[in-house]
């Protein structure tokens, strides 16, 4: 295992609160929103409007002082030495995962996992509308921690929050659930 002394230089010391990150959210999804609400309309995929949000995310972080080596990427399958990102659910079980969008720093800074969002239009089946919720509860969850020697934890965990947003082209709305610690928090519903 590859270690990541760096990491644990401030691990005591949080660098970015939980008003700050929804803050930052709620702003891009502004813009996100804004910019892109005909071609939510149009129908296109999850995996478009997941790509588009990403670069409102990336390009809004100085602006909300999300400073240092942060990335927000799409469909993020890995973890540190290329190994598969994997989650471990309720019932125990080892999932492997790809999640819509995630604001992480790719394990180059402390907190290395700030936000994980999964995205889904209302019309999906509600078995996929729930695995997204699930794996929101399993990423947002303390489960794992950095080892003292640097070693890298086995299962993905510890985003600082999750969101969960599902587009509705009828009514022209957007849920959004918030996710802290594997629970849901808070909920609204957002125009477009």
């Amino acid at each position: 295992m590859q270690n990541f002394p760096h990491i644990f230089v401030q691990m005591n010391t949080p660098r970015f609160t939980q008003g700050q990150l929804t803050a930052f959210f709620r702003a891009v999804v502004d813009i996100f929103f804004q910019r892109e609400s005909d071609n939510i309309l149009t129908g296109v995929s999850e995996r478009n409007l997941c790509g588009r949000l990403a670069m409102y995310l990336e390009n809004n972080f100085s602006s909300h002082q999300l400073t240092g080596d942060y990335f927000a990427d799409t469909e993020y399958n890995r973890k540190q030495n290329g190994e598969i990102k994997t989650i471990i659910n309720d019932q125990e079980k080892v999932i492997k995962i790809s999640a819509d969008v995630l604001v992480h720093s790719r394990g180059l800074e402390s907190p290395d996992n700030l936000i994980t969002i999964e995205m889904k239009k209302s019309d999906r089946s509600p078995l996929k509308r729930y695995n997204d919720r699930l794996r929101l509860r399993a990423l947002t969850k303390k489960n794992e921690v950095w080892g003292w020697n640097g070693t890298v934890p086995q299962h993905v965990s510890g985003y600082i929050l999750g969101f969960y947003m599902e587009l509705n082209h009828s009514t022209r709305t957007c849920l959004i659930e918030k996710y802290k610690g594997g629970d849901k928090i808070d909920d609204w519903t957002q125009e477009f």
